[in-house]
């Protein structure tokens, strides 16, 4: 059988908006105690060089995987960089497909694999998500940048598997 796929998305850490304003903020506060502590005072310098350290932690983290999504032969296989498994959804069992707001509050981490209240989150960044449900009443919430792309992909490739 030939493999053929449908979605392929990958999603970095340093790329959620509200964690680099956190790390960005936190840098400007230690240059502004740096820049406001006595000249004479040896250890003001850590000030300075923590400033630097926050800034190339928001640059390093730009290249960390968190969450690659693939959506291929009626699987969605989501694999990460801090993952010691592979998480594959058989979307044979899926019974339907929605597109949701992931969450209401603005500042959200990034989950994987996260089980709770009968939902499973894979989340990075984005507003939105996609919201499956298999027959066993098991919720799978899904964040991505391109919501719409795998919405229609998942709804397409659920349309193959009742053929």
């Amino acid at each position: 059988m030939e493999e053929t796929v449908a979605f392929h998305e990958k999603q970095y850490l340093g790329f959620s908006k509200y964690s680099n304003l956190r790390r960005i903020i936190l840098a400007l506060f230690f240059f502004v105690a740096y820049y406001f502590s006595e000249p004479d005072y040896k250890s003001a310098d850590i000030l300075f060089y923590l400033g630097i350290g926050m800034l190339l932690l928001s640059a390093l983290l730009m290249y960390v995987l968190h969450l690659e999504t693939t959506l291929k032969n009626g699987g969605l296989i989501f694999d990460g960089l801090w993952t010691s498994r592979k998480v594959k959804i058989d979307l044979s069992s899926i019974e339907s497909v929605e597109l949701i707001n992931y969450s209401r509050y603005y500042v959200r981490r990034p989950v994987y694999n996260l089980h709770r209240k009968g939902r499973i989150h894979f989340y990075t960044r984005g507003k939105d998500a996609i919201l499956l449900r298999d027959k066993d009443g098991l919720e799978y919430v899904i964040g991505t940048q391109r919501p719409e792309e795998l919405f229609e992909a998942v709804k397409i490739e659920l349309e193959k598997g009742l053929q």
